[in-house]
């Protein structure tokens, strides 16, 4: 490895911290005073029933409402919430806070062991939104991979048509459109699959693993209808480039024959850039789909947000943007460097 190399490594380091505080510091902006009306209004709410619940006695309504103001003024300077949100110590406690992935406390989620810790809450649905999202990218990647160089070869033809036709007819639908179809088709009409994809097993059953899988059949097999078509036309688009460069010609004149062309030299030197759909779409899966989890009411972080969304749970909705955002750029940071590594002009570029 030389200087270059380094060089680029600390350049992308660089670039990736300032994604990072960039959309941090975006995502602060847009919901701090939002965030901030929330907070003053809880405190109030919990300063109250804290008083009613310790049945505490009072001369008259004066004195009561002098105790309550005087208890939300300990409790908003406690908060800080006595200074602006955009305050350079509240704004800088905030992002420090954050970026170190102390994540604080929902308003209103909890967990299914009851905790109210962002940081809880996320991890226990990242697992079902990986589950779901990278089960139907790998699915989808392995059948756009062989049609789409299948496809390739055949330039032109019938199939070569009709796999071009679907893409775009595939593409121009929303997921979540096709997924109501998919829920009134098979839930309603034929009930092959249950309506809700969350099932109705808890999770210390050792049944729960099976129902799982069973209630995401319906929501893979959306993704996947919607998605094979439009990743195999990406393939084909690569691997037709390939095939018209001269050392293809040589390899057919030399008798090998097309299947090894196609799969093992033509798909083979078409990876770069199919590898880097790959990888993002892998680092994009973590983050969920809002709108399909929330049609199939999957229990992962797209549904999660959806939630925190409608019930504006602030601290869940600044979680989920920013360890989102720490995986898809980490993602593009590490396929970088393996471009840079392998490949001399990147790292001069």
């Amino acid at each position: 490895m030389d200087g270059r190399f380094y060089r680029f490594i600390v350049k992308r380091s660089i670039n990736m911290a300032v994604v990072l505080f960039a959309t941090l510091v975006l995502t602060i902006a847009l919901l701090g005073p939002t965030m901030d009306r929330i907070l003053a209004d809880g405190v109030k709410y919990y300063v109250v029933e804290d008083i009613n619940h310790r049945n505490l006695k009072f001369q008259n309504a004066g004195d009561r409402q002098q105790f309550i103001d005087a208890a939300i003024e300990r409790q908003i300077k406690t908060l800080g919430l006595d200074e602006p949100w955009y305050s350079p110590k509240r704004f800088f406690n905030t992002v420090v806070r954050v970026m170190a992935l102390d994540l604080g406390r929902s308003n209103f989620i909890t967990s299914d062991g009851g905790s109210s810790n962002v940081r809880d809450i996320i991890l226990e649905k990242m697992p079902k939104t990986v589950l779901l999202f990278t089960t139907s990218t790998l699915v989808i990647t392995v059948i756009g991979l062989y049609l789409g160089a299948y496809v390739a070869n055949r330039s032109g033809s019938i199939l070569d048509r009709l796999n071009s036709a679907f893409a775009v007819f595939s593409g121009s639908f929303p997921t979540w459109w096709v997924g109501m179809l998919m829920i009134f088709a098979f839930a309603f009409a034929y009930h092959i699959f249950p309506a809700r994809a969350t099932p109705l097993t808890a999770p210390d059953d050792p049944a729960y693993i099976g129902d799982l899988l069973y209630h995401m059949l319906l929501p893979l097999i959306t993704l996947v209808l919607v998605g094979f078509g439009s990743w195999a036309y990406i393939v084909r688009y690569f691997v037709v480039g390939v095939l018209g460069e001269d050392y293809i010609a040589a390899k057919r004149a030399a008798g090998i024959s097309e299947k090894k062309i196609l799969y093992s030299h033509a798909l083979k030197n078409a990876a770069p850039p199919i590898v880097t759909v790959i990888a993002l779409s892998l680092a994009g899966s973590f983050g969920g789909a809002i709108t399909v989890e929330a049609v199939f009411d999957w229990p992962g972080m797209g549904q999660l947000y959806y939630q925190a969304i409608g019930m504006l749970d602030i601290p869940v909705i600044i979680g989920l943007t920013y360890v989102s955002t720490v995986i898809f750029v980490i993602t593009v940071f590490l396929t970088d460097i393996i471009y840079a590594y392998f490949d001399p002009r990147v790292k001069v570029a």
